[in-house]
């Protein structure tokens, strides 16, 4: 899954990016709101990462939910 696809699944993602990111609140999924840039800078914040760090996470969360769905998530 790239951002475009992220962007417009979003309803879908956001149980996902739970699973994926136990510490996010739900007040900080639904600021996201479906942004992939948004979700790049909360994991930034929230985890303490360089920008580029915080992307390449978001990109391994889309390249996990972009498979068949059965991958095992890891918690961050």
């Amino acid at each position: 899954m790239n951002k475009d696809q992220f962007e417009g699944s979003w309803k879908q993602a956001k149980g996902r990016l739970k699973e994926f990111w136990g510490d996010l609140t739900d007040d900080e999924i639904d600021k996201i709101s479906g942004s992939y840039e948004r979700f790049v800078g909360t994991i930034q914040e929230k985890y303490g990462k360089s920008k580029e760090e915080a992307r390449e996470s978001v990109n391994q969360f889309l390249k996990k939910i972009g498979s068949d769905g059965t991958d095992g998530i890891k918690k961050h």
